[in-house]
């Protein structure tokens, strides 16, 4: 937790020009929302438990010049606890407040589709920013390389940061540490989840059911309305420099054949208009229809919570809004977006092997050992599951779904994993490949609910044995009849043919 040291002598803020948008009637009232919480968050009660000290200082940096928000996984102003904790700490500091983003060229199996969404959510913060007198920095390389050297360059004060629990993003936590400047406290904010991951439990939960209870005893803390990012009234000494986004999208190192899509429009914005759209055209399906890939019944929000475009937290206020019209698919959504989704937050922070076989409970690599040697009725190819060339219609057409949109329904993502266990040489093959083709095509990718996704279909993560078959031992099994006794299989086929010439 950053502690203040002496009280910077207080000076009268530097007023520079407004930058003016007109808000939108949507982005009116949840400003009122707000504003209704607190002030800003100086006068907010803010819960400390979401905080947690990452460096040996804990004092602010005695002199330091402005408090920085390291922006990673949480790319948004308003609804972020992470850089609502970085205001409030420049506000009492009377410091100017700065936010930061490292672009680093490649990521995994993230294509262009993922960066572009990505960049043009970061082009929206950074207007935003210029709105409230906030400088936004993007800086291009690695966080160990640039972040350290732009601490004592500017002078910060304090660093604060948010949260992921997969490897390689605590690593870039692990390596700036190492190299920040040991005056200078550094902080880490669970922005992401509504009960902080730490918090929430301190081991792997088992299932679904060992985690609701502790959530659910600390929703009443956690879920809460925000309090406003508000101007911030300390200009930065050094403003920003103009940014050439054009330049650094065409300067990334990453494969440009997986197009990026037309039907999600990148940024918070757009991702509120999502979220409206949700509640009022298909909540009232949701808890009767939303295994039924034929039905629009989804809240399709997964892009922007994955970019932390849109907060979690303000989807599941919005929603609960609705709970006497809608009881049933308001509880469905909550239960889908909290426990379920914290749940494999849960499974990536305490499990190093979240995306390996060896992550599995006991029981199921046993059962999957056992029939490794099972003869499997098809085999394919990384390129032919790729390409969605088996002989299962169904498959397919859920394949070239998420080769096309980026985004497969999420009932049928049980099935194509399932599947993939079914038609490939071993359970290891299988999830490699899950994880690939989830990784480069979905644009929420490389997120702990991917990887859980694929580790409850393959491997039985949060789930317990079923009867015992060839393959897949006693890991639940799903079939092309049981799709047809739940929905119309034929009419999704149709809709996600295979192109052909005449087409």
């Amino acid at each position: 937790m950053l502690r203040r040291q002496r009280k910077r002598k207080a000076s009268a803020p530097e007023e520079i020009p407004r930058v003016s948008r007109k808000r939108t009637e949507q982005e009116e009232e949840l400003h009122e929302a707000r504003r209704r919480a607190a002030p800003s968050v100086r006068e907010f009660k803010f819960n400390k438990k979401r905080v947690r000290l990452i460096s040996q200082a804990s004092d602010l940096k005695d002199g330091g010049r402005c408090i920085l928000y390291w922006m990673s996984r949480d790319q948004r102003l308003q609804d972020n606890w992470a850089f609502l904790y970085a205001q409030r700490l420049a506000l009492k500091q009377e410091l100017p407040l700065c936010v930061c983003f490292c672009l680093v060229p490649k990521f995994l199996e993230a294509t262009i589709r993922h960066y572009g969404f990505m960049l043009r959510g970061l082009q929206e913060v950074a207007e935003e920013c210029a709105e409230l007198n906030i400088a936004f920095h993007l800086l291009r390389g690695y966080a160990k390389d640039v972040l350290p050297a732009f601490v004592e360059e500017h002078g910060v004060g304090g660093l604060v940061t948010d949260f992921s629990p997969l490897r390689l993003p605590w690593q870039w936590v692990q390596d700036v540490r190492e190299w920040l400047p040991e005056d200078v406290p550094f902080a880490q904010v669970d922005a992401h989840n509504i009960v902080p991951c730490w918090v929430a439990s301190p081991k792997q939960e088992y299932s679904a059911y060992t985690i609701r209870r502790k959530i659910q005893a600390q929703l009443p803390e956690f879920l809460t309305e925000f309090p406003p990012v508000v101007r911030h009234p300390y200009s930065p000494s050094c403003p920003a420099e103009p940014i050439a986004w054009e330049a650094c999208y065409s300067s990334l190192e990453v494969d440009r054949t997986v197009k990026e899509v037309e039907w999600a429009t990148p940024g918070t914005a757009a991702g509120l208009a999502v979220l409206q759209s949700f509640i009022r055209e298909r909540l009232k399906y949701f808890g009767s229809h939303r295994n039924d890939p034929n039905k629009a019944a989804l809240s399709n929000l997964s892009p922007w919570f994955h970019f932390g475009q849109v907060s979690t937290q303000r989807a599941i206020l919005e929603v609960q809004k609705h709970q006497h019209k809608y009881k049933e698919s308001v509880d469905m959504f909550v239960e889908e977006a909290i426990v379920r989704r914290e749940l494999a937050e849960n499974f990536c922070y305490y499990n190093e092997n979240y995306d390996s076989v060896q992550g599995a409970y006991p029981w199921a690599q046993t059962t999957l050992k056992l029939h490794a040697k099972d003869e499997r009725p098809f085999l394919y190819k990384l390129q032919e599951l790729e390409q969605g060339t088996t002989h299962d219609p169904l498959w397919n057409a859920a394949q070239l779904q998420m080769v096309r949109e980026g985004k497969m329904h999420g009932f049928l993502r049980m099935y194509w994993a399932k599947k993939i266990l079914e038609w490939t040489h071993s359970p290891e093959e299988a999830l490699q490949f899950a994880i690939y083709l989830n990784d480069r095509y979905e644009l929420d990718g490389r997120d702990p609910n991917g990887y859980v996704g694929c580790l409850w279909s393959i491997c039985g993560i949060h789930d317990h044995g079923w009867t015992e078959r060839a393959v897949f031992g006693k890991i639940r099994y799903m079939n092309y009849a049981g799709c047809k006794r739940k929905f119309d299989v034929r009419q999704f086929e149709r809709r996600y043919a295979p192109c052909t010439l005449s087409q």
